[in-house]
């Protein structure tokens, strides 16, 4: 495969090759990620001057942005040094005044001799009485009129660095635009009535109304879909070659699986069927599956992943489960046990507590195929560990693990079909943007039997109150989790809040009823915490946000947050999961402190309003955007210039199904638009990308 193409060079010059642009205006940009030419253009102005010109200052609501033409009249010099240089001028109705400070009089009287007649524009506003325009930003001849732009971009700057050095550098990268063959679908190109590249970008940097800059404008939303595109072809690519590692066709007999569902005392819902048929069918097929299993917390996720794992054990293979941490490897374990012992599987779990002689003997029952179904932590990844023909991994919580382990896993059997299962809802274009590889299941139906969570949203002044609902709902035997807040980024912070309290709790409810757990303490310590309240030797946990991930506790049915407000809402939502898990009528308080900002406010209405996590989701992504709400650090999405995940996720689909398309029918790209797509991959930096081309 040849390097990026020729005609695209121009646009990945150094930035000193642009006008305006020397050494040390290159490096200023370069610390916000602009560093050639190419950045430039994909790097939009935000927001708009409207400089058009008017007659006369007169019946502008100030302050305000005025352009008008004026003759200049007198010049008063500053009578101090800190003073400032005044000229009058006037329009063709009204007088105003022109300042400087520290400004240089010959200058001032070279470009605005008294009596010539100039254009300026800038901001006007009423200092005692009178009117004044303070620094121009423009003052020029009338013949030069054509320098000041009617609609003039404002563009997202660094220090050190102006509008006008901005606008140049712009403009000058813009004549480099290279004439690119089209890769974007003709049909779709027409129906959404988009411009051709050059175009758009052109007319992107010269907006010449408001609703040009809005991301709905065709110039705007027709770069985003190049970016969406690109990435969507990315991941396409990724999956391509994933898919082509040969996988094994596991077959089910679907006897192990008639077992399970017989034995269970209600029908699975639709959206799990559904899901069971669309893994078995992937599992049957000749390439490597490569599935996220999305599902909202109790949505019956763990019997989905069951019939699963019994599918590859029918077709005499293996299954192994893996959790990010102990506790949740065990807690899969109690889940799956009673479905392996109806359909007669053997289960083994294997974690770091695993030593010696007993481990030896789980390794070699692993190695002959007698364990069908193995759960585990991240010990399953150890050298070791070997399987007589893995045929399914599973693993839990995405966001815990990255892509990189997901190879290991599947490296453990040449062929393991892959199932990630998330408990996050995801809203769709970030799930593309993220999970784009993957195909996906969502199983969007609560199973009978499971009570709604009565939310409510208290004051914290009403602490008194909670704590003797509290004190009485231990003496009825229930158990209750108690959130602290994560303050700051410091754990020392959270630690301080979660022990007051810890030991305001124990004041009043007894110290041997509450418990304490936090990200400081030692995992052992933690486990055993976590045990006890498993095993209701305490009845009320206080936590800090460790807590949020897959525990399950039946009998636990109050959960108490405090500072509800600054948590984010898919947090909120992951946390009152935890409750709702048995017989009891559960209940979640959200304690606020007032004042409540009016994000806060509509956060916590939402939550009470809704046990459903995708809406929550949605919610969430409108308010805080995407690189928030999955932690841009460790999201694994990628950064747009242009496209706007949280209002375009119509487009994301779009891209995706038709970068799919593209390389079904076109697989290595050969065709007019296959190499013009190609173009698209270098232009986007997907220099990857193509090297996944030519493997293909």
């Amino acid at each position: 495969m040849k390097g990026r193409p020729e005609k695209l060079f121009p646009l990945f010059a150094g930035l000193e090759t642009l006008d305006g642009i020397g050494p040390k205006t290159a490096n200023l940009l370069s610390q916000i990620n602009l560093e050639t030419p190419r950045d430039l253009l994909f790097s939009l102005p935000y927001s708009l001057i409207d400089r058009r010109r008017r007659t006369t200052i007169r019946g502008v609501n100030f302050p305000d942005v005025v352009t008008v033409q004026v003759m200049i009249g007198s010049h008063k010099p500053p009578r101090t040094r800190s003073g400032a240089y005044r000229i009058d001028v006037t329009d063709a109705e009204a007088e105003f005044q022109l300042v400087y400070f520290h400004a240089k009089s010959d200058f001032l009287n070279r470009i605005a001799p008294v009596g010539a007649r100039r254009l300026v524009s800038g901001r006007v506003e009423v200092f005692d009485g009178i009117a004044q325009m303070v620094h121009p930003h423009h003052l020029v001849p009338v013949d030069d009129a054509a320098q000041i732009p009617e609609f003039e971009p404002v563009y997202h700057l660094t220090q050190g660095v102006s509008q006008k050095v901005m606008f140049k550098a712009a403009n000058s990268a813009l004549e480099r635009l290279p004439e690119l063959t089209e890769w974007i679908d003709n049909a779709q190109k027409k129906k959404a009535d988009w411009p051709d590249w050059a175009e758009a970008v052109q007319r992107a940097h010269h907006p010449e109304s408001l609703e040009a800059i809005s991301p709905d404008a065709p110039d705007r939303e027709r770069l985003a879909y190049d970016e969406l595109f690109a990435h969507q072809l990315t991941l396409a690519l990724a999956r391509r070659r994933e898919r082509r590692g040969k996988g094994a066709r596991s077959t089910g007999t679907g006897e192990l699986q008639r077992k399970v569902l017989a034995s269970l005392p209600y029908r699975p819902t639709g959206a799990q069927m559904r899901a069971i048929a669309e893994i078995s069918e992937d599992m049957d097929l000749p390439q490597r599956m490569n599935r996220l299993l999305q599902g909202d917390v109790g949505a019956g996720k763990t019997l989905v992943a069951f019939m699963a794992m019994l599918v590859a054990v029918e077709a005499g293979g293996q299954g192994v489960m893996m959790a990010p941490t102990e506790i949740l490897a065990r807690q899969h374990l109690e889940g799956l046990r009673p479905l392996a012992e109806e359909s007669g599987v053997v289960l083994e779990i294997l974690t770091g507590r695993d030593k010696g002689a007993e481990r030896r003997q789980k390794l070699a029952a692993l190695a002959e195929g007698k364990i069908q179904i193995l759960v585990g932590t991240h010990a399953v990844f150890q050298p070791d560990v070997h399987f007589r023909d893995l045929r399914l991994a599973i693993v839990d919580e995405q966001h815990r693990f990255g892509v990189r382990q997901r190879m290991e896993l599947g490296a453990k059997g040449e062929k393991a079909d892959v199932l990630v299962m998330t408990a996050t809802p995801i809203p769709r274009s970030l799930a593309l943007a993220q999970y784009g590889d993957m195909d996906v299941s969502i199983l969007d139906e609560k199973p009978p039997g499971r009570k709604p969570i009565k939310t409510a949203v208290v004051n914290t002044e009403r602490m008194g109150e909670v704590m003797g609902h509290l004190q009485r709902a231990i003496q009825e035997g229930r158990q209750c989790y108690w959130v602290c807040p994560l303050v700051d980024e410091s754990e020392l912070v959270d630690l301080t809040a979660a022990e007051e309290r810890f030991k305001r709790l124990r004041a009043v409810l007894g110290d041997e009823n509450v418990g304490l757990v936090h990200g400081q303490m030692p995992p052992a310590d933690k486990d055993a915490a976590m045990r006890d309240f498993q095993d209701g030797k305490t009845k009320v946990l206080v936590a800090t946000t460790v807590i949020e991930v897959g525990v399950n506790v039946p009998n636990a049915s109050i959960m108490v947050i405090e500072r509800a407000e600054i948590f984010g809402l898919a947090q909120l939502h992951q946390l009152r999961g935890r409750v709702g898990r048995g017989e009891a009528e559960s209940t979640c308080l959200l304690l606020y402190q007032s004042p409540l900002s009016e994000t806060g406010r509509r956060r916590l209405d939402v939550l009470r309003s809704t046990e459903d996590g995708f809406v929550i989701a949605e919610t969430d992504l409108e308010m805080r955007g995407a690189g928030d709400m999955i932690g841009t650090a460790q999201s694994g999405l990628p950064r747009f210039r242009i496209a706007d995940l949280e209002r375009q996720a119509g487009l994301m689909a779009i891209a995706q199904s038709d970068a799919r398309t593209l390389l079904e029918t076109d697989p290595g790209l050969e065709s007019e638009r296959g190499q013009a797509a190609r173009v698209l991959l270098w232009l986007m930096k997907q220099d990857e990308a193509v090297r996944l081309i030519s493997v293909g």
